[in-house]
């Protein structure tokens, strides 16, 4: 049997459809390349499992090795409609590790078993790892830790587990929300959560609920929504519920931009106007919201802040003496003003009574 052909910046590039000169941009984190080339090319990087040997190309061999762990468990938050904010992720990874000598491998995994991932890290030629936590339960943490590398977890946060985390200020950031809503003078605040296991996603729901308390708004029952992780499941969902009748919140904070793109869709099709007749906030800044109509008003966290602290964590961790306590960081939040929760326009006509106007130009 031959051996396996050595991957090339070469072959990356023909993968990705981009010249040899933007894969190496990319890899060592300069020039100004978009973000949608910089997360196809490292998405490319991820599914071909290319390793890198030298991001500055003059110490091969120099250096330890780091390795981040793209885990898709089921893939209803982890997948391409969030490449973008992952290969913002590995652009503060890549930048820290140059910085601190080390090699940064991606490898990528979709849809394999946890039990599989821990299996890879077994005898691996590394000497940390970090790992996108975003779909990962307790237990999985658990055992990826168990390998017995140092490691820092990104994009989850769990209290009482006895691992490192680097995460965004979810409570910070939905009080942002929520306090935005409250200056236009709205009270009857909805939440569209979704029922897809995400650790972030259930804390922005338990924050939702703490902050209308803390700033002394009532939850109506019927104003917090479950529906569908991805785009298309979300825009389904939202038309279930509007043909079901929904009688709409004056405004709604949506877990995440991709959910809010998929309600949004579906409101339009009612005849509902975003944000004449409902206000909108999302969350994570994705660069479809700043072109979206209405352009969305949402919540901007430092991706790269995140992946630059994970690394400086794990460094720490490698080089310390004795063994550490655990580090639980949270990042703080920014709230982007757009178009979608603007509140310029008359007071529109009651919600119920726009559903049953919708329902009659929909079926005209």
């Amino acid at each position: 049997m031959k051996p396996a052909k050595k991957l090339t910046i070469r072959d990356i590039a023909g993968a990705a459809s981009v010249s040899p000169a933007t894969v190496s941009l990319v890899l060592n984190g300069k020039g100004e390349i978009s973000g949608v080339t910089r997360a196809r090319v490292l998405e490319t990087v991820a599914r071909l499992k290319y390793v890198p040997r030298n991001l500055k190309g003059g110490n091969e061999g120099g250096g330890e090795t780091l390795r981040f762990l793209k885990i898709s468990k089921h893939g209803h938050t982890v997948n391409r409609d969030h490449s973008v904010f992952i290969s913002d992720y590995i652009d503060g990874m890549s930048a820290e590790a140059t910085r601190r000598n080390y090699t940064l491998e991606v490898v990528s995994f979709e849809g394999q078993s946890i039990s599989s991932v821990a299996e890879s890290l077994a005898g691996a030629p590394i000497s940390g790892v970090i790992a996108l936590g975003t779909e990962l339960s307790e237990d999985d943490i658990m055992l990826i830790q168990s390998v017995g590398f140092p490691t820092v977890f990104i994009d989850t946060f769990y209290d009482v587990v006895d691992a490192n985390f680097v995460d965004m200020n979810n409570e910070d950031a939905v009080y942002k929300v929520l306090s935005r809503f409250l200056s236009h003078g709205f009270e009857r605040i909805g939440f569209v959560a979704s029922h897809v296991g995400t650790t972030n996603f259930r804390l922005r729901q338990e924050a939702f609920f703490k902050n209308m308390a803390r700033l002394g708004l009532k939850v109506r029952e019927s104003d917090v929504l479950s529906i569908e992780s991805t785009h298309e499941g979300a825009y389904e969902d939202t038309r279930a519920l509007m043909e079901g009748g929904l009688d709409l919140a004056d405004c709604y904070f949506c877990t995440n931009d991709i959910i809010a793109y998929g309600f949004i869709k579906a409101l339009k099709e009612f005849g509902i106007r975003v944000p004449d007749d409902v206000s909108i906030i999302g969350f994570d800044n994705l660069p479809q919201s700043a072109t979206s109509d209405p352009s969305l008003t949402t919540i901007d966290v430092s991706k790269r802040k995140i992946g630059y602290l994970s690394v400086t964590i794990l460094d720490d961790l490698i080089n310390a003496a004795e063994s550490q306590p655990s580090v639980k960081m949270l990042v703080g939040a920014d709230l982007v003003l757009r178009a979608s929760d603007a509140r310029d326009a008359p007071r529109p006509a009651p919600m119920q009574q726009r559903n049953r106007v919708g329902k009659k130009q929909l079926a005209e």
